[in-house]
């Protein structure tokens, strides 16, 4: 497969540049808070992954490989010869397998809230919600984030309208003001299925630069259920890594972009920088 040009959202900022990716169904306005916590000291380049947010939806091509080569050819499109690259989730999985097979073009490696074990045959199964949203029409954006808000992981959150402004770049909208979701299921589904396919404890193996962790341990649905990755979940992970460094913050799998949880990533994103 060919590469695609990726639509990117661009946070000015000073060297180094960081390039941070988004989950399996997520988009680049995910990391809008915690960018604001970044900037001015550090410029934030955050691509949509192809088949998400503005970027071209191919009909294949979701592949590892495929992923790594769009931002590859993004970054030689921005001038960026070695970087530090990160990711949330999937994202962070795309950011290791690129530290693996590519070395010579990442510094180093932040990775938010990912964990191996997401590379199992359950993936199919946690997203089936996801893919059951994404097949469906809505009679407006109101009523998308009204199903959204009522999602078991923002139980007990108290709402941050900065959330929107993702929520909003996630549909597209037609004439009549009802909105769909930009991904396909057939896409995200492609792409789960190109994470479980991959052997990452050998690529895991090949990582050598420094990688940083970021782990949330909130509830991931109604007070009391477990969190997307358990402790020891990340910490089979972080184990298979020879330069990790471990840092809990605030919140559950999606809630630790905004508020507390992105001032604490852009705390510790930023003093790690700085420190490595």
């Amino acid at each position: 497969m060919g590469t695609v040009e990726l639509h990117y959202h661009a946070h000015a900022g000073g060297e180094p540049t960081l390039l941070l990716m988004h989950g399996l169904t997520a988009n680049c306005r995910c990391f809008d808070v915690v960018a604001e916590h970044l900037a001015p000291t550090f410029r934030v380049i955050a691509p949509d992954l192809r088949g998400r947010g503005a970027s071209p939806k191919p009909d294949e091509g979701y592949r590892m490989a495929d992923h790594a080569a769009d931002i590859l050819a993004l970054l030689d499109q921005l001038g960026i010869e070695r970087t530090i690259i990160g990711g949330h989730s999937f994202g962070g999985l795309l950011s290791l397998y690129l530290a693996a097979k590519h070395p010579e073009r990442v510094a180093a490696v932040i990775l938010i809230d990912a964990a191996i074990s997401a590379a199992s045959e359950r993936t199919r199964e946690l997203i089936r919600p996801a893919l059951a949203r994404l097949e469906r029409s809505y009679p407006s954006f109101e009523a998308f984030l009204e199903l959204i808000r009522a999602a078991p992981y923002y139980d007990g959150w108290t709402w941050d309208p900065a959330v929107e402004s993702y929520y909003r770049a996630d549909v597209a909208t037609e004439a009549d003001g009802s909105v769909h979701p930009r991904a396909r299921p057939a896409h995200i589904a492609a792409a789960a299925d190109g994470v479980i396919a991959e052997p990452w404890r050998e690529h895991l193996a090949g990582v050598t630069c420094p990688v940083l962790m970021l782990h949330a341990t909130g509830s991931y649905g109604p007070v009391g259920a477990p969190p997307i990755f358990t402790q020891e979940q990340a910490d089979e992970t972080r184990n298979l890594l020879g330069k990790c460094t471990y840092i809990h913050v605030p919140g559950n799998h999606q809630t630790m972009l905004y508020g507390a949880g992105a001032e604490a990533l852009g705390a510790a994103i930023g003093g790690w920088i700085i420190e490595m």
